[in-house]
């Protein structure tokens, strides 16, 4: 059910144009099967395929290497400011316009990305989905024209896309769905750590706990503000498939389009006591927005090969590479 998959970009020659260049970050995901799953009261959570989705939100330590690969100039405004300034942000930025260096604040490493937009998320995905490096964040899994606010909010993933950000029904399945429900025939948890009741939010290490409503930061570290906690704090509270958090510490973006300009949000935060059930009502804001309790995870839509897939294939391009020098010589 669980993997590591390596970003290598679209496919194996991703990985020799750029493996030698610039390290690729990873993203932990795990795989969402039972496809064809119907959906709940609400409307949500069919899905009719099989896809991976990030076991954990997107880090500041993942999203700084996104940054010091593309935004140098930062002609898309990737970075807020706030994300330096602020107890709640994670990454600062030194230099000037043409040569920006960004860092992660120390404790923050593996803290979610905060003050990032729904644009910001997409803008990631298209890195992800090129195959990092320097890779175009302005098109591939989704196409988006070179401004910071595309027109109409009217975007849509592409065919063909890889790395996206999930679509409302994808998040929503991998949060609360749970196919051995209902003596097998599947349903649906209350809240995205397969119950149907919320724990005390300072209990690390129950099943059923999350961050949200304030307070947790402080126990957790012993001292400070309230705020986002590292990834993966409750690791006995996942959901059926695996992922955490998707339960409180940020709210996080999805690709659904809603009235205006608005697109999807989900899981709650730390910084609120709603939004973390599946019942919730109010799931948007305005694409724009940015601030210290929203992130974003991503998603996978191509198979993941098995490590012994993998391999050959590795090895079916070495022999390659071999008989086409041994008929040059």
């Amino acid at each position: 059910m669980k993997t590591m998959t390596k970003l290598m970009g679209v496919g194996i020659a991703a990985f020799f144009l750029t493996s030698g260049s610039m390290a690729q970050i990873t993203i932990d995901t795990v795989t969402v099967g039972n496809p064809g799953n119907t959906a709940d009261s609400t409307g949500f959570g069919a899905v009719g395929y099989s896809y991976a989705i990030g076991k954990y939100e997107v880090t500041n330590t993942q999203y700084a290497a996104f940054l010091n690969a593309v935004a140098a100039t930062d002609s898309y405004a990737l970075y807020n400011t706030s994300m330096g300034s602020e107890a709640y942000g994670g990454i600062t930025r030194s230099g000037s316009s043409g040569s920006y260096a960004y860092a992660v604040k120390s404790g923050y490493e593996n803290k979610p990305v905060t003050y990032v937009s729904f644009w910001d998320a997409t803008r990631f995905a298209n890195w992800l989905n090129n195959g990092q490096g320097s890779a175009s964040t302005e098109t591939g899994s989704y196409t988006l024209g070179g401004v910071t606010n595309p027109v109409n909010n009217t975007v849509t993933r592409n065919g063909g896309a890889n790395w996206v950000v999930s679509s409302e029904n994808e998040w929503y399945k991998a949060a609360y769905y749970d196919p051995t429900l209902n003596s097998g025939t599947g349903g649906y948890w209350e809240y995205p750590v397969r119950s149907n009741t919320l724990g005390d939010n300072t209990a690390f290490t129950a099943t059923n706990s999350a961050n949200y409503n304030d307070g947790d930061y402080a126990v957790f570290n012993g001292a400070g503000t309230d705020g986002a906690l590292p990834v993966g704090s409750y690791p006995n509270a996942s959901s059926y498939y695996g992922t955490f958090d998707q339960g409180g510490n940020v709210w996080e973006w999805n690709e659904q389009i809603y009235a205006n300009d608005y697109r999807g949000k989900r899981a709650g935060s730390w910084v609120d006591g709603y939004g973390l059930d599946r019942s919730y009502s109010d799931p948007s804001r305005v694409a724009t927005y940015e601030d210290g309790s929203y992130g974003f995870r991503v998603a996978s839509l191509a198979p993941i090969p098995e490590p012994g897939t993998c391999a050959a294939a590795l090895g079916a391009v070495s022999l390659a590479i071999v008989l086409l020098r041994r008929r040059k010589a």
